[in-house]
Order: C-alpha cells, then sequence, then structure tokens
C-alpha cells in the first residue's frame, strides 16, 4: 500500500496535535491509563458493578478492547514506550487464540503491531507463514450477503461500524478488502434522508457515530462526493450540542466526547470545518476531566475511563491542529 494503515496515520495525528502539552500533563494521563492495567498485562474496562477502578488490579480481568484503547492514548500522549510493549506482549500471547469478534481481531492486531513499533517484540513470530491469508479467510467469514461485515458470526446482516473495523483490519496487513464495489453500495444503502448514516438496516435515524464509520469508509475507497459531504454537513448539522460537541443522534440531548471525537474528525476530513466550534468544544472536553487524570464520557457520568480518556485526548489533539 502506498501509505500506513488508517489507524496509525490517525494515531500519528494525534501525537502531533499534543506536542505542546507540558510533561505534567502527559504524566497525569499516563498514570490514570496505568492504574486500569491487569497483571497479566492487559487493560481493563468498567465493567464493574460501581463502575470504580478497584484498589487492586488483580480484581480486574483484562480485555482486547480497553487493550487497544490504552495504547492509543498513550501513543497519543508519545509516552508508549518499550517497557510498555513487553507487558502488554505478555498478555497478547495468551489471547492469541480469543479472538471472537471483529473488535477482537482488530483490537489484537493493532495491539500487536503497536508492541512491535514500541519494543521490537514480534508477536506474531510463531505463527505460519500464510498467517495473512488465514487472517484473511477469518474476515471474510464475518461477511453478510449485503456486502458488509456483521460484528458475530451470527450476525444476519452487516454492521457499517464492523464493516469499518474489517477494512481496517486488511489495512493492518496491507490489503484491501475484497470487493470493494460491495462495499461501497453497502454504505450507500445505510444512508437515510437526514444525510447521515445508520450502523444497522432497520434503523431509521442516523447515529453520529455510524455516519463517521461511513464516511471513512467511502475515503477508503475514493467514493466521497460533493453529495455525499453536503448531505453529511446537513445532518452534522442537526447533531451539534448546545454544549459546543456533538450528540449521538438528534434524539439525545447531549454530547459525549465519544460522538464528539467522531463528529470533529469526520468534519476536518471532508472541509467542514464552518461546522465546528474548537474553543467550545475544548472547554467541553476540559470540563471533563476528573481531577486524578482520565475523562468521563459526557457531564452525566461519573467516573473515566481507558476507551473516553483516549476520545477526549483524540479531541484535544485535534482542536490543537484545527485552530
Amino acid at each position: 500500500m502506498s501509505q500506513p494503515p488508517y489507524l496509525f496515520r490517525l494515531g500519528d495525528r494525534l501525537a502531533r496535535g499534543l506536542t505542546d502539552w507540558d510533561a505534567g500533563q502527559r504524566d497525569r494521563q499516563r498514570q490514570f491509563l496505568l492504574r486500569w492495567q491487569t497483571p497479566d498485562g492487559g487493560f481493563s474496562g468498567r465493567d464493574l458493578p460501581d463502575e470504580a477502578a478497584p484498589e487492586s488490579s488483580a480484581e480486574r480481568d483484562s480485555d482486547l478492547y480497553y487493550t487497544a484503547f490504552a495504547i492509543r492514548g498513550l501513543a497519543a500522549l508519545g509516552q508508549f514506550t518499550a517497557d510498555d510493549g513487553q507487558r502488554i506482549a505478555v498478555y497478547l500471547r495468551q489471547t492469541a487464540q480469543r479472538q471472537a469478534s471483529v473488535i477482537d481481531v482488530t483490537s489484537w492486531l493493532y495491539s500487536a503491531l503497536m508492541v512491535q513499533t514500541a519494543s521490537g517484540i514480534d508477536v506474531l513470530e510463531q505463527a505460519p507463514a500464510d498467517w495473512p491469508d488465514q487472517l484473511s479467510r477469518v474476515l471474510e467469514s464475518f461477511r453478510t450477503a449485503d456486502g458488509g461485515y456483521a460484528k458475530t458470526h451470527e450476525g444476519a446482516s452487516g454492521s457499517t461500524y464492523h464493516t469499518f473495523l474489517v477494512a481496517l483490519c486488511y489495512e493492518l496487513i496491507g490489503r484491501q478488502a475484497p470487493e470493494p464495489a460491495r462495499i461501497v453500495e453497502f454504505v450507500h444503502q445505510r444512508q437515510r434522508d437526514d444525510g447521515g448514516f445508520v450502523e444497522i438496516a432497520p434503523m431509521r435515524r442516523s447515529g453520529t457515530n455510524p455516519t463517521a464509520a461511513a464516511v471513512a469508509l467511502l475515503t477508503m475507497f475514493d467514493a466521497v462526493d460533493d453529495v455525499i459531504r453536503e448531505d453529511v454537513a446537513d445532518f452534522l448539522t442537526e447533531v451539534r450540542s448546545s454544549e459546543g460537541g456533538f450528540q449521538a443522534n438528534t434524539r439525545v440531548p447531549f454530547a459525549d466526547s465519544l460522538s464528539t471525537f467522531t463528529g470533529y474528525l469526520t468534519c476536518l476530513d471532508l472541509g467542514l470545518t464552518d461546522i465546528l466550534d474548537p474553543a467550545r468544544i475544548r472547554k467541553f472536553v476540559t470540563e471533563l476531566e476528573m481531577p486524578g487524570g482520565g475523562y468521563r464520557a459526557a457531564a452525566w457520568d461519573q467516573v473515566a475511563d481507558v476507551e473516553y480518556t483516549f476520545y477526549a485526548l483524540g479531541l484535544q489533539a485535534l482542536i490543537g491542529t484545527s485552530e
């Protein structure tokens, strides 16, 4: 492929956006992320009854999804070290055969490649020489009749988000997803009259996050035109929140950092900067930070976690590159 994979390009972009952060800011967020690392080297999420990180990391279970987000957060801070990579490599070796969903496959592969970049450890060194072909067959096992990809093998129809993840996986192994024209047609079928895109076929109201995934997919396959750009601009204008960020959809009355990150990124990539208000969005995301580091998902949230800390860091990085 002529350029690095999307996830690596985005990671570099975010790291550049945080270059003006001082050592204290970086260390506070790094230490927060590391508090969610477990003894096996992976990272856990907020899947506890009280949604709080327990005193002992031994009480938490690692998760590939949160491990990938922790790596992305550390990398955005410019603080994903060789030592970090060595610890995470232990966990990745233990979970090499445990990917049951598209999210698991994407998270594991991205994490393994980041570990190799940071520490030189090749988690795939014992894999068969044809492992990319084997991975392709696994990914194609998630393909559905509508041209997209489902979350699991039980899925009967494609998901916009999981189709995006599969395309990212193919990029990570230096390939393009098969039959791109079918993927483009699948994405077009997920667009609705409000200008945005939905996650699954039965949905009628578009969402900010599936719209961002759809735009990223169409961009990958050079299928964004002026009509798509104008439609998406109309939709994103409708989901702007009074708080300055973006809502998940028009029925949700508040902004959240995930939707604001994906909405902001989509606006930048489509040249829709008139929709954005960087100063208000910076205020919105700054108010989500917890005193000891980490960020909440939204104003209503009570606890920070690894995933939403990444979105908040990513938002501040994007604002840093666009103001």
